[in-house]
Formats: C-alpha cells, structure tokens, sequence
C-alpha cells in the first residue's frame, strides 16, 4: 500500500505537544527511514528539516554517494527513497528529559509504521537504542558498541536496520564503511518482497513483505 500524499514536510499532520517541532520530511513511500536523536543535535530548527546542520550534512553527503540524495548538502533535500525522522521532534531548551522523550516516541512510532519503510537508519546511540529495542529482538542496553554497531545490516521484525554511529564523533573511514554498507544494501533484495499476484484474479502484481 502506497501512500496518497505530495507533501513532503509532516504528511501525516503530526502535532506534538510542543510551540516548536521539527517534523518529519521526505517522501512518504520512502525505502529508507533516517531516524535521529532530536533537532538540538542534528538540526533543523533553523530550516524546519531534520539532519541540515553541520552534522547531519555529514549523513546526507553519505545518501548523496549512493544515489539516495538528489544533493550531498542541502535545507530542503529532494529525495524519492529517504523520508526523516526524530525520536524527539520538539525542539528543546536544553537537554530533552526522560519523559519529554516518552511523550515524543509516540509521534515517531506512527510515523515509522505509516511510511513503512523497509530500511531504518538510527543515527546515534539514542535513537539505535530505541529502534533496537521496540523493532528487532535484540535485548535492550544502556551501553551499545557503536563502533561495532555502525554499518552493521541487522534483522528486524520487518525491517533491515543499518545503524550509523553519531556524525559528530565520525573518525576517519566511518563515512566510507556507511556508503560501502549502503552501496552493498542496494544490490540486495533488500525489500524482501514477495507476489502473491498469482493467487488473484487479474495481472497486477500484489506484492507484500
């Protein structure tokens, strides 16, 4: 099922219970789900994009490398595979609290299953927690080895999750190993669907995962 919208900036409405938010951007039949912590530390509160600051240029320059970006640097990306996402899409005065958080998920758990890609991308430690926890089986931890977990394909239930380690804090090799992971994705079925066309009346395919 396809998604029926051409706005890219919140096509679903979302409304959270902040003055100032940062909602989800891209295409709402988006492959691939960029998740990211909050937009005090990936950015957008400036242009009302995720991930178009300093540090999350970094992570579009990857998806520019891979076909995934129209741009490798940009406020307003034009993309037909990437749709962007924040664990916490209120803009915070400071640090964001635990409950602040709790009340924020909610938002990004509807919008993950409305756009219903079939990559999810955490970027960072926060958001690779969350995702880990509520959509593979992976146990959940207070203390996740990032080093390992970036670029690493992992199975979730219904998804392929590719962790990428906080922008940030990249060391020299880190932008590589995630379009190398990405490039690799890309020649792979990675959507894991299959046509149950065959089994109805017509010639349309009916594909599911």
């Amino acid at each position: 099922m396809k998604n029926v919208t051409d706005r890219t900036s919140n096509p679903f409405g979302m409304r959270p219970p902040c003055e100032e938010f940062v909602p989800g951007y891209g295409d709402a039949n988006a492959d691939f789900h960029a998740i990211g912590d909050h937009p005090g530390v990936h950015g957008g509160r400036e242009t009302g994009v995720p991930f178009t600051n300093a540090v999350g240029r970094r992570l579009q320059g990857v998806l520019h490398a891979v076909g995934l970006l129209d741009e490798p640097a940009s406020d307003a990306p034009e993309t037909e595979a990437v749709f962007f996402s924040y664990l916490h899409t209120c803009v915070p005065d400071g640090e964001p609290t635990p409950a602040s958080y709790a009340d924020c998920e909610r938002f990004l758990d509807a919008e993950l299953r409305a756009i219903s890609a079939h990559v999810l991308l955490p970027v960072g430690e926060r958001a690779t927690r969350y995702v880990l926890a509520n959509y593979t089986a992976r146990p959940a931890t207070d203390d996740l080895d990032m080093d390992g977990l970036h670029a690493t394909e992992l199975r979730g239930g219904g998804w392929l999750v590719l962790p990428s380690a906080e922008p940030a804090d990249w060391t020299d090799g880190d932008a590589d190993r995630l379009t190398r992971a990405l490039e690799t994705l890309l020649a792979t079925d990675y959507r894991r669907e299959t046509d149950l066309g065959r089994f109805i009346p017509g010639d349309d395919p009916y594909l599911v995962r």
